[in-house]
């Protein structure tokens, strides 16, 4: 199933969600880094505050990922790609602004499911963001 989402609703989605995401970011190992973070939206464009290592993660590798869970059970997560860029000093005042590059509300397929018209294996609708 998918259901584009043009950006300029990419903050109407937020909105529905809640201000709170989790981001992901990738340290020096390649492991993946969760921080829990406040988000505000104006257009394609995401801002949140940052803590020492999201930050230190982002200034060398700025390819991100914001999560929101779903709000119900059994309801659809909230995943927004983007490229981070990083301004103030990591660890005192850093600050983020991610623009969108695509996103996707995503929930496991239920057995008796019938198959997703973007080919994904679970039950993806995507979130198109406009270039």
């Amino acid at each position: 199933m998918s259901i584009p989402v043009p950006v300029e609703e990419l903050g109407e989605a937020v909105a529905r969600y809640g201000a709170t995401a989790f981001l992901l970011t990738t340290s020096d190992d390649q492991r993946p880094h969760a921080t829990h973070v406040t988000v505000s939206v104006d257009g394609k464009l995401l801002s949140c505050g940052l803590g020492r290592k999201g930050a230190r993660n982002a200034m060398a590798r700025p390819l991100v990922t914001l999560l929101w869970p779903p709000t119900e059970p059994g309801g659809y997560s909230l995943i927004v790609d983007g490229e981070m860029a990083v301004s103030g000093t990591p660890g005192e005042d850093a600050t983020a602004t991610i623009t969108a590059t695509s996103g996707v509300l995503h929930r496991p397929a239920s057995p008796d499911s019938d198959p997703s018209a973007s080919g994904c294996e679970a039950d993806c609708a995507p979130v198109e963001v406009t270039q």
